[in-house]
């Protein structure tokens, strides 16, 4: 469902009588919200908000880039300063991203408020659903918020004078408690498994609500909590890994079993419309095309490669070893995951519908470019007009079983569970499963985070808490979810930017110290001419209280007297 017209609400100011008077085709908060009609329109603008650049679109570049799975070069200045952690409250990302999250709340608010005080006649189970779902908005616009910016101003009613702007910063687990878990139990009791009409693909579902409900408590630390809810989603049967992993990341299988709760875009509505429109106003063009693509896809296809992928994340998808008996296989050098994710130069079949390399970009320390995101598989270049109509997947089967390994392990050591969860991901994309490591090799398996190139063959280790953890933070989850926005929130939630970034700046002065200068470049990364400087700064500069969190913007700070300055 493409949920993109947006409404204004205008209450007019009356000096003198004559400028009073009531334009009879003006919408205003006073001659809305009168149907079943009105509030559906309503809860599309709020679904609409999703669509915001700093939320599901390109400007998620800036935070993909900020992880150990991306870097970035100097010249793309916006993106560099998250690289570098270099953001402060004035940048344009850091602003932008509170102000599209807080629209959403706000349409969300509209909806809920005016449910309750509607003169209209409504049927019963169209209100819960109506409700139900601007509540699971709400509670997913304030999750992005407090683990975008450590805490909120909570705003659960539309202000009506400018003293509702003047609310005080509320911690993480304040808003939590008072507004997420609230909403999303809501959210949860009242919403459908599945919706019946095609025509409702987009929509909010009981597994949704679920499954955001336990990553709430997961990131909060209550892990039985958590497990019990990601157990909730998979016992339900409703969703299942497709078999080709590809098929997350193109528009050519969306909304299939293992997507969750993902946002629509189309490169065909609307067209001629700027990809990087989005959801203005009735009275600007606005388009319903993504335009991350640009964001991802290579130069010479006519992007930019903002994203680039790191040389950790290159290293891993290299021995994401295949498992030679699964016939998804045949033909492939590289993992599905690897193929469906990056694109090295000597990656498989083709890209951009040329082959592998065939253009120039390989270059300059460049090793590999992302393809999730962008229309490597089906186009000759990108879009000029930054369209891309590839929806982009907030909450995944794959994701949910990784989570549901993690709370199991957190909760009560349960190593055996939290394997099988991981190896089912594995599975799927035709690699090793971690059981087939261990019985092949006497109960053990590799440790697979740690680089080749630059430590030597890969230490084996036995199953425990401990070393599966560690695999499915730094193995499981990169590879399967790279790209995908979930990465900086992980390393902060665990306790590990600092280490990370620390042993990543420790392999990249190797590189640079063993850098071959025959421009050959050495296998199994093939990097030429220099070693791109992904944690020269950053390593050094990171400071939990600063860089962990965004800081309340200016802007915000200017307006809101109870912020302070």
């Amino acid at each position: 469902m493409i949920l993109l017209s947006s409404l204004v609400f205008i209450t007019s100011c009356n000096e003198d009588d004559f400028l009073s008077q009531v334009n009879p085709n003006q919408i205003t908060s006073d001659t809305f919200w009168k149907s079943e009609t009105d509030f559906s329109k309503g809860l599309t603008t709020a679904y609409g908000a999703l669509q915001f650049a700093g939320i599901s679109g390109a400007d998620l570049s800036h935070e993909i880039v900020q992880s150990d799975l991306a870097g970035t070069e100097y010249w793309y200045s916006g993106q560099y300063e998250f690289t570098q952690l270099g953001f402060t409250d004035a940048t344009r990302h850091v602003q932008n991203k509170w102000n599209e999250l807080y629209v959403g709340v706000f349409r969300a608010n509209q909806v809920i408020e005016n449910l309750e005080t509607t003169e209209a006649t409504l049927d019963d189970s169209f209100a819960l659903e109506v409700e139900a779902q601007a509540r699971f908005l709400r509670a997913f616009f304030y999750f992005q918020l407090v683990h975008s910016y450590g805490g909120a101003v909570v705003h659960t009613a539309v202000a009506k004078s400018p003293e509702d702007f003047n609310k005080p910063f509320a911690t993480k687990e304040e808003v939590t408690q008072s507004v997420i878990i609230p909403d999303l139990e809501f959210a949860k009791q009242h919403l459908p498994q599945v919706w019946d009409s095609e025509n409702d693909l987009g929509r909010a579902t009981w597994g949704a609500a679920t499954s955001l409900l336990g990553k709430v408590y997961l990131f909060g630390e209550e892990w039985t909590m958590a497990a019990t809810q990601f157990k909730e989603v998979i016992d339900s049967q409703v969703y299942s890994l497709v078999p080709n992993t590809l098929d997350n990341f193109t528009d050519e299988n969306e909304f299939n079993s293992e997507s969750i709760f993902e946002v629509a875009y189309s490169d065909v509505l609307k067209p001629g419309a700027k990809g990087p429109t989005i959801d203005d106003n009735e009275n600007e063009t606005s388009g319903e095309a993504s335009a991350l693509a640009m964001q991802t896809g290579q130069l010479s296809f006519g992007a930019y490669n903002t994203v680039i992928s790191s040389y950790y994340l290159h290293e891993l998808m290299v021995y994401d070893e295949m498992d030679t008996d699964n016939p998804i296989n045949s033909g492939y050098t590289h993992s599905q995951r690897f193929y469906s994710s990056i694109a090295p130069i000597d990656s498989d079949g083709l890209y951009y519908n040329l082959p592998t390399g065939s253009k120039g970009g390989w270059a300059y320390g460049q090793s590999a470019y992302v393809k999730k995101h962008s229309n490597w598989y089906h186009w000759d270049t990108e879009s000029p007009l930054e369209r891309s109509g590839i929806n982009f997947r907030h909450i995944r089967l794959a994701d949910v079983y990784l989570m549901y390994a993690e709370a199991v392990l957190e909760a009560n050591s349960d190593v055996a569970t939290a394997i099988q969860y991981i190896d089912m991901v594995r599975a799927r994309a035709g690699v090793i499963t971690l059981q087939s490591y261990m019985d092949n090799n006497g109960g053990t398996f590799p440790v697979l985070h740690k680089s080749v190139q630059v430590h030597g063959s890969h230490q084996m280790v036995s199953p425990s808490e401990e070393t599966v953890m560690t695999h499915l933070r730094m193995v499981e989850r990169p590879i399967e979810l790279c790209f995908e926005g979930h990465r900086w929130k992980d390393l902060v939630r665990w306790g590990i930017v600092k280490e990370t970034f620390d042993s990543h700046k420790a392999d990249e002065d190797w590189r640079s110290a063993n850098l071959n200068t025959d421009g050959s470049g050495i296998a199994p990364l093939f990097i030429n001419e220099r070693i791109r400087p992904d944690y020269a700064v950053s390593a050094g500069a990171y400071n939990s209280e600063a860089h962990d969190y965004f800081p309340i913007p200016t802007s915000e700070r200017q307006i809101n007297t109870n912020l302070g300055k």
